[in-house]
C-alpha cells in the first residue's frame, strides 16, 4: 500500500483521475507479469527476424468519442485507435496505451496471421470525476516498435447553477489551473519545458484582465474577451532542477484566483541512444502546370534537433528545422516544384534527415508529366446567309450556317452537323489553335416559301461539346 503514495501524487499532480489512478496503481502491481509478456513477446520477434523482416506497421493517432467533453461529471471518454500491419504469415501484435499523466497500459497480445495488410481496432473507456485536459497515444512493441501521435481530449465538469433574479446583474469569475507537465525530467536546454494552462469561466460574457504568478512573481499578463469560459497559458523554461508553483489571477472588480498549479523539474542529459528515420514519403505529380509535391515523416526515439534536407533529382531544393521533445514522429512537406526539361519526363525526390547520433534518407520516384487534355467548346452557332435562287423553283430559299469551335490547346477536331434531327454528313476534321469557324448549307424546302427548322452542330473528338439553334428564313 506505501509503494502506491508516491504514484497517487504523481497522478493527482497530473490532474488525472481517480479511474486512471486506479488503472496505474493496478499496472504497478502486475509490472512482472507485463515485463514478462514483453520478454516473451520481444523473443518471439528476435526469432521471427532470424527467418524473415518485420511486418510493416503504423498506427493511427487516437481518437476521443468527444474531443471536449463539457458537461455533468462523472463522464465516460470512448477513445480509439487503429493499428495496420502489413502481414505475410502469422505474427503478433504486442502494444499498450501510453496516458498524459506518464502512466502506461498493460502490454495487450494478439495473434494475427495471412496475407496483406490487416487493420485491428482497439479502443478504451476512461472515467472521469473532475476536470483534466490529457492525452492518449498508442506505442507498438512489436512485430515491430511505433509510437502514435497523441490524441488529445478535455473533460470540463459543468454543475447545474439557479441564479436569483437580483443576481442576473452581477458578474461571477472563477479561475483554475494547471500544470502540463507537472513533472520533466531531460536536459535543461532553451525551450518550453513546463506549460501552465488556466480557464477562465463568466456568468456573462465580459473583458476580463489577468496575470500569471510564477513562484511569486508576474511573468505574464493579458486582456481577452471570455463568453463562457476561455483557456489560457504561457511556458516556462527552466535552467536548472527545481520546484514550484504557478497561479492564475484575474485582476479588478470581481477579481479571484486559481489554486496553486504545483510542477517540478529534474535537469538530466538526454539518452544517447536517441536514433531519427524518414519514412512514409509519398510523391504527387501534378500536370497542371508540371509540378511534384511530397510528405513524409520524420520520427525520433528521444528528445531531438533534426535539420532535414529535400532533392529533386539530387538536387537540393528545400530544408528545415523539427524539434522533439520526446519520442514521436512528426510530418514534413515538399511544395509544389515546377520541373523543367528532363525533369518533367519522371524522376526521383529524396528526403534527407540527420539527427544528434545518425542520419537517414528515404527516396521514392516522381511520375512524368502528362500533356494537358484539350477542352472544346462551340459557340456562335446561327444563320450566316440566305440562297433565294431556290424560290424560282417554288421552294423555300437555302440556308447556310456558321458556328466558332475552340479548345484549350492545338489539336484535330472531328464534328458533324444535325438538320431537324438527322445526321447531315460523315465526321468533318479541322485543325484549331485557339479558334476557326466552321460552315454548313442546306437547299430549300420543296412546295414551300420558307425553310425552318434546328441545326446542330456535334463535336466527336477529341473532347465532346455541341451547340443547337432553330431557324426560319422565307422567300421575298
Amino acid at each position: 500500500m506505501n509503494s502506491s503514495r508516491p504514484l497517487a501524487r504523481k497522478a493527482a499532480a497530473f490532474g488525472a483521475s481517480a479511474a486512471v489512478l486506479g488503472a496505474m496503481v493496478a499496472g504497478l502491481a502486475a509490472a512482472p507479469a507485463q515485463a514478462s509478456t514483453q520478454a516473451t513477446a520481444g523473443k518471439a520477434g528476435a526469432a521471427a527476424t532470424t527467418t524473415k523482416a518485420r511486418p510493416k506497421v503504423s498506427v493511427s493517432t487516437p481518437k476521443a468519442s468527444s474531443r471536449d467533453n463539457d458537461g455533468s461529471c462523472p463522464v465516460k471518454v470512448d477513445i480509439s485507435a487503429k493499428i495496420n500491419v502489413k502481414l505475410d504469415g502469422k505474427t503478433e501484435l504486442a502494444y499498450r496505451w501510453l496516458h498524459g499523466d506518464g502512466s502506461k497500459g498493460k502490454v495487450k497480445v494478439l495473434k494475427l496471421k495471412g496475407h496483406g495488410t490487416k487493420s485491428v481496432k482497439i479502443g478504451q473507456t476512461l472515467s472521469f470525476n473532475e476536470e483534466v485536459k490529457g492525452w492518449e497515444a498508442v506505442q507498438v512493441l512489436g512485430p515491430r516498435k511505433v509510437t502514435s501521435k497523441k490524441g488529445y481530449f478535455s473533460v470540463t465538469c459543468q454543475d447545474a447553477v439557479v441564479v436569483d433574479g437580483d443576481q442576473l446583474d452581477k458578474k461571477k469569475i472563477s479561475v483554475s489551473a494547471w500544470a502540463d507537465p507537472s513533472s520533466y525530467v531531460g536536459p535543461c536546454t532553451p525551450g518550453d519545458k513546463v506549460n501552465f494552462l488556466g480557464r477562465i469561466k463568466v456568468n456573462d460574457p465580459t473583458w476580463v484582465k489577468y496575470r500569471w504568478v510564477l513562484n511569486g512573481r508576474v511573468v505574464d499578463y493579458g486582456r481577452t474577451k471570455v463568453y463562457h469560459s476561455k483557456t489560457v497559458s504561457f511556458g516556462y523554461s527552466p535552467r536548472d532542477s527545481q520546484r514550484g508553483y504557478a497561479v492564475l489571477q484575474v485582476v479588478g472588480r470581481g477579481g479571484s484566483s486559481s489554486d496553486r498549479a504545483y510542477y517540478k523539474v529534474w535537469c538530466k542529459d538526454e539518452a544517447p541512444s536517441v536514433r531519427v528515420s524518414a519514412t512514409n514519403l509519398v510523391t504527387a505529380t501534378n500536370n497542371d502546370g508540371c509540378k511534384v509535391g511530397a510528405h513524409a515523416t520524420i520520427n525520433s526515439t528521444g528528445r531531438a534537433r533534426v535539420e532535414y534536407t529535400w532533392y529533386v533529382n539530387r538536387e537540393s531544393v528545400d530544408s528545415g528545422v523539427v524539434g522533439f521533445g520526446r519520442e514521436g514522429s512528426r510530418t514534413v512537406e515538399l511544395s509544389d516544384r515546377v520541373l523543367s526539361d528532363s525533369a518533367a519526363k519522371g524522376g526521383r525526390v529524396t528526403l534527407a534527415v540527420s539527427g544528434p547520433r545518425n542520419n537517414d534518407s528515404i527516396s521514392q520516384s516522381y511520375a512524368a508529366c502528362e500533356a494537358p487534355k484539350p477542352k472544346i467548346s462551340v459557340s456562335s452557332l446561327s444563320v450566316s446567309g440566305q440562297r433565294n435562287e431556290f424560290c424560282a423553283d417554288k421552294r423555300g430559299p437555302g440556308v447556310d450556317f456558321k458556328a466558332t469551335i475552340s479548345s484549350t490547346v492545338p489539336t484535330t477536331v472531328k464534328y458533324y452537323w444535325v438538320i431537324d434531327g438527322k445526321r447531315e454528313n460523315p465526321d468533318l476534321e479541322r485543325q484549331v489553335n485557339g479558334s476557326v469557324d466552321v460552315t454548313w448549307g442546306i437547299a430549300g424546302a420543296q412546295s414551300a416559301s420558307e425553310t425552318k427548322g434546328s441545326v446542330q452542330l456535334v463535336v466527336t473528338s477529341p473532347d465532346s461539346a455541341s451547340a443547337s439553334t432553330g431557324f426560319s428564313v422565307s422567300c421575298p
